[in-house]
């Protein structure tokens, strides 16, 4: 049988996951209780582990970059961007390096880039305060502008400016 390749630390941690069902209520309990799923608990923390292990090695990219897949030796990881993917390449020697001192038997490091819905790197607004005579002139602008249905979007959007920066028209 082809015993998969886990480290040290991990193999008690693997065999107590299989071995705690009486012990565990809720969501272990029921995986335990199906044998196919049950199987693939040692995966899931062996996994889990090697996320932990890979972060605690490259805290800065482990954020948005996961552990997809190890088999064989080689490990696949995925990345949310091309950018940060080719950041992470450099990094490679120094994950597998990483990797390697704590026994896990990492031989090569793939990285896929698969862009996820939980990964954004969006970044809010920056709220400026506008200043009393900015808003002034607004106010200016809301009262002298005609009330007819050409100007009523840009007048309803100068009464949500005001508002929100604490003046009415």
């Amino acid at each position: 049988m082809n015993r998969p390749a886990y480290p040290s630390h991990l193999r008690a941690s693997a065999r107590s996951v299989r071995s705690s069902s009486e012990s565990t209520k809720g969501a272990a309990d029921f995986l335990q209780a199906h044998e196919q799923v049950a199987s693939l608990l040692p995966a899931v923390a062996r996994i889990a582990a090697l996320q932990k292990d890979c972060a605690a090695i490259l805290p800065t990219f482990f954020g948005a970059c996961t552990v997809l897949h190890f088999q064989s030796g080689q490990l696949v990881l995925s990345s949310p961007t091309v950018a940060l993917a080719a950041k992470l390449k450099q990094q490679v020697p120094k994950l597998l390096k990483g990797l390697l001192d704590l026994n896990w038997q990492v031989n090569s490091i793939k990285i896929k880039v698969q862009q996820s819905n939980s990964y954004q790197n969006v970044t809010k607004p920056k709220k400026s305060p506008l200043s009393s005579g900015a808003l002034s002139a607004l106010a200016k602008l809301a009262r002298d502008l005609e009330n007819t249905p050409r100007n009523g979007n840009l007048k309803a959007a100068i009464d949500v400016m005001l508002r929100r920066h604490g003046r009415s028209a």
